[in-house]
C-alpha cells in the first residue's frame, strides 16, 4: 500500500502548521469577497460567486498528490467502499483502502481531515452567496441564483450530518472517550454572516436542529429557484432537485408521509425520464450524459482534473480505459452477493462483467472487447469513458457524474409507502421496476420490513457507484457482509457486521478541535481495527 495515503500523527502535526492546511473554521470565513452593493449592481459577479460552487464540485481539495481528494465524487465513492456494495481488486494503487479496511481513520488522520474540510469549502462557496444577496431587493435572476446556493448548501449539510451523526452499533459506545453521550449529534452549523467568534465555540447540532436548518434552506429554495432560468446543463439545481432533497431529508427524519409526498413532486416536475435499457448499456454515452438525471457534475476538457488526467471520475470509475487509476489493477467490482440476488431479466445485471459460464456472459458489451478478457467477474460496466473513449484521456474524461436521479425518487417514495401500507408500497415497486427495469419483477415480501429491506435493495442496484447505499445502511440499521462463499473482497476488508458497521459514524480530525473549542471532548470513537476478517 502507498504510505503517502495516510500521514502518522506527527507529520499531520507538522502539515498543520503551515498556511496550506487549515481548519473547516478558516475554510469558511471569506477574506475577499465583493460586497452586497457590489453584487446588488453587478448580476454578472454573482453569476460567477455562483458559478464556483459547481467549479469546487470537481475540485481537487488540497494537494493533487493526495489522490482520494478529488471533489464530491471521491466522497461519494468513499461511502461506497464502505458497504458490501462496492469490492475492488487488491493493489498498491487504491488511495481509498482506509475506508474500505477500516483503518486509520481516527482523528490524526489527513484522510479523516477531508471529509470535513472539502464540504465546509463547499459551504463557503454557497455561504457567500446567500450572505451577498438580499431577497428584498435582489432581481429575478439574482433570486435564482439565490435558491441555487440555498439547495447546494442544504445538499452538503445533509450529506455531512448524515455521514458524521453517531448512531447506535455493536461496536463502539455512544459514551465517548471523555463520557460524553454523542448519540444523535451531527455537525456544526455555520451560516453566512456569523462572526468568527461564535464559529469558533460551535457546538455539534443535534439531528433535530441539523434538520430544522436544512429544511428552512429547502423551503426558500423552493420560494426562490424557481426565477433560475438556465441550470446549465444540469449542473446547477432546478425545483425539481430541491424537493428531491426534501425527500432525502424527510427519508431521514423518518416522515415517510413527507417523504413520499416531496418524492412524487419531484418525479411531476422532473425534466427527465427513468433512463432506459438503452441508456444504461450505451457504450459510447452509459452513465456520463448529464442530460439524462436531474443534478450533474460535468467536467470539460478544460478542467485541471482532466488535463492532469487522475484525479477525476473517468479515471477512478471506468474500468475500460487505459489511462487513469483504473487502468491499474485496482478495478472496481459489485459485491458477488449483490450481484447473484438481482434476477437474470432485470437489464441492469448487465452493467457488470458475468461469470464466464452465465447465460448473460454473451449479452456483456464492451467498449473495447479486449477488456472481456481483461476485466474480473463481476467489474463495473456502468461508466463508460465519454464517446467510448478508453484510448484518448481528454475525451474520456470529459464525461458528467449523477447527484440526483429520477429513478432514485421513484424508490424514497416506495419506501416510504411502505413504511405506511405494505399494498401501497408493493404496487409502486412493482409499477416501477415492470415498466423500466424488469417486466417479471414481483415483489414477494409479506411484512413491511422484509418490503422495505427489498425496496432498499433495487435501490442499491439502481443507485450503485453513486455514494447513497450509506446513508440507507446507516439509517436503517442493517448489517455489511463481506465475507462468504467465493467472496470478491480481499480478505483485509471481509469484515460481517451486527447491525449498522461503527465505520459509518466518521470522526472529527482533531485539527477541528483545536480551531472549534466546543468540540473538544465531543468527537465519536474511533472505529479504527476494531473489526476482524473473516475468512471463509
Amino acid at each position: 500500500m502507498k504510505s503517502i495515503t495516510i500521514l502518522s500523527r506527527a507529520c499531520v502535526a507538522t502539515l498543520m502548521c503551515t498556511t496550506l492546511l487549515t481548519g473547516c473554521i478558516d475554510e469558511t470565513f471569506p477574506t475577499s469577497q465583493a460586497t452586497k452593493d457590489q453584487l446588488a449592481a453587478s448580476p454578472t459577479a454573482t453569476e460567477a460567486m455562483v458559478s464556483a460552487i459547481p467549479a469546487y464540485a470537481k475540485a481537487v481539495w488540497w494537494s493533487w498528490d493526495i489522490s482520494y481528494s478529488w471533489g464530491l465524487g471521491a466522497m461519494m465513492h468513499i461511502r461506497d467502499v464502505m458497504t458490501e456494495d462496492l469490492a475492488t481488486v487488491d493493489n498498491e494503487f487504491d488511495w481509498f483502502w482506509p475506508w474500505a479496511n477500516c483503518t486509520q481513520i481516527g482523528q490524526d488522520r489527513l484522510a479523516t481531515q477531508f471529509l470535513l474540510q472539502y464540504p465546509y469549502k463547499y459551504i463557503l462557496n454557497t455561504n457567500n452567496v446567500i450572505g451577498a444577496i438580499n431577497p428584498e431587493t435582489a432581481t429575478a435572476e439574482q433570486l435564482g441564483y439565490l435558491g441555487v446556493a440555498e439547495a447546494n448548501r442544504a445538499m452538503m449539510y445533509l450529506d455531512i450530518a448524515r455521514m458524521f451523526e453517531f448512531l447506535p452499533n455493536k461496536v463502539t459506545s455512544n459514551i465517548n472517550a471523555d463520557g460524553n453521550d454523542v448519540t444523535g449529534l451531527t455537525v456544526p452549523i455555520i451560516k453566512a454572516g456569523m462572526s468568527n467568534d461564535s464559529a469558533r465555540f460551535n457546538p455539534r447540532a443535534p439531528k433535530e436542529k441539523m434538520a430544522a436548518f436544512i429544511l428552512e434552506d429547502l423551503k426558500q429554495a423552493e420560494q426562490h429557484i424557481v426565477n433560475l432560468k438556465n441550470t446549465r446543463g444540469c449542473t446547477l439545481p432546478d425545483l425539481a432537485v430541491v424537493y428531491g432533497l426534501q425527500a432525502r431529508l424527510y427519508l431521514w427524519m423518518n416522515d415517510y408521509a413527507n417523504a413520499e409526498k416531496a418524492a412524487r413532486l419531484a418525479i411531476n416536475n422532473a425534466k427527465v425520464k427513468p433512463m432506459t435499457e438503452k441508456d444504461c448499456l450505451d457504450t459510447r454515452k452509459g452513465f456520463n450524459q448529464a442530460d439524462k438525471w436531474m443534478w450533474a457534475v460535468q467536467y470539460t476538457k478544460d478542467d485541471a482534473a482532466v488535463k492532469d488526467g487522475w484525479l477525476n471520475w473517468t479515471s477512478w470509475k471506468s474500468n475500460e480505459i487505459d489511462y487513469g487509476y483504473l487502468q491499474n489493477p485496482c478495478k472496481q467490482m459489485i459485491g458477488k452477493s449483490v450481484y447473484d440476488r438481482i434476477s437474470n431479466t432485470d437489464f441492469r445485471k448487465l452493467m457488470w462483467k458475468a461469470p464466464d459460464n452465465s447465460p448473460l456472459a454473451a449479452k456483456n458489451v464492451y467498449v473495447n472487447n479486449k477488456y472481456k478478457n481483461t476485466l474480473p467477474t463481476y467489474a463495473s460496466l456502468k461508466w463508460r469513458p465519454g464517446e467510448g473513449r478508453f484510448d484518448d484521456m481528454i475525451t474520456g474524461e470529459s464525461t458528467a457524474y449523477p447527484l440526483m436521479r429520477v429513478e432514485e425518487m421513484y424508490f424514497i417514495e416506495a419506501e416510504a409507502a411502505a413504511h405506511q401500507d405494505l399494498a401501497r408500497g408493493k404496487s409502486l415497486v412493482e409499477n416501477f421496476m415492470r415498466t423500466y427495469r424488469d417486466k417479471n419483477y414481483s415483489a414477494t415480501a409479506s411484512t413491511k420490513d422484509a418490503l422495505v429491506e427489498e425496496i432498499v435493495f433495487q435501490k442499491r442496484v439502481e443507485l450503485w457507484g453513486e455514494g447513497q447505499t450509506f446513508f440507507d445502511v446507516k439509517r436503517l440499521n442493517y448489517s455489511v457482509t463481506r465475507s462468504y462463499p467465493e467472496s470478491n473482497f480481499y480478505e483485509r476488508c471481509r469484515f460481517n457486521t451486527d447491525g449498522r458497521p461503527a465505520w459509518m459514524n466518521i470522526v472529527f480530525v482533531d485539527q477541528e478541535q483545536i480551531n472549534n473549542k466546543a468540540l473538544i471532548g465531543w468527537n465519536n470513537p474511533d472505529p479504527s481495527n476494531k473489526y476482524k476478517p473473516v475468512i471463509q
